[in-house]
């Protein structure tokens, strides 16, 4: 990866007037039967193209001053089927599942015996060495840093993946970053944030072309 940006010259506004809208990429294969996709690169569904798209008309009316997308081609085509043209930040991949990518948190549980999570438990070295909640948290709190000062000036796109945009959101609400675990995002889904009252907010929170009816499995 890429050594990450510096930080900005000013700090970031105390309450940007802009939108922080959010977009998880579409379906894969992995994301429909619920295994832990991190750094693995692998292509949308069909399906995951249509979620795309359907995302792109519910940020059609958005004018987006800074649009940024993980470096992985299920975040870029997302990006693209949306019709946005995104800057790639290597700091919006994935969480590094380690040990765990490709699994299923049922598979996992099943070989350690109790009722295992990412958010609780972290994970173990693997073919790649994994990070913690805490090392997802310092990336995004980073990209961050980046995204206020823009949202002074507007709105601004992020396009990238299910645990990391929740992470992301609970930097950007000053949570703990573990705060990720307690809030569910589906593949292909819009999210909204923002200030209100100048504190940080969820305007919108997991939209799609259907409400959700379960949790997200990844």
């Amino acid at each position: 990866m890429d050594a990450p940006d510096p930080l900005p010259d000013h700090p970031a506004p105390d309450s940007p007037r802009g939108k922080l809208v959010l977009l998880r990429h579409g379906e894969t294969d992995w994301s429909r039967t619920g295994r832990h996709t991190g750094r693995t690169d692998i292509p949308l569904t069909a399906h995951g193209e249509d979620l795309a798209r359907a995302a792109g008309e519910l940020v059609a009316d958005y004018d987006f001053g800074l649009v940024l997308s993980s470096p992985l081609q299920r975040a870029l085509r997302t990006a693209e089927l949306a019709g946005l043209e995104p800057d790639v930040d290597p700091l919006m991949v994935e969480w590094d599942y380690g040990g765990y990518e490709g699994r299923t948190t049922k598979d996992i549980r099943a070989e350690l015996g109790y009722d295992w999570t990412a958010f609780t438990h972290g994970v173990i070295r693997g073919e790649t060495p994994g990070e913690t909640v805490e090392e997802v948290a310092a990336r995004a709190s980073r990209v961050l840093t980046r995204v206020l000062p823009a949202m002074a000036d507007g709105d601004v796109a992020l396009i990238a993946h299910g645990h990391y945009l929740r992470i992301l959101t609970a930097v950007f609400l000053r949570q703990a970053p573990r705060f990720g675990a307690a809030i569910s995002l589906d593949a292909g889904s819009v999210s909204v944030l923002g200030f209100h009252r100048e504190q940080p907010s969820i305007l919108a929170w997991n939209h799609g072309p259907r409400l959700p009816q379960e949790p997200a499995e990844s």
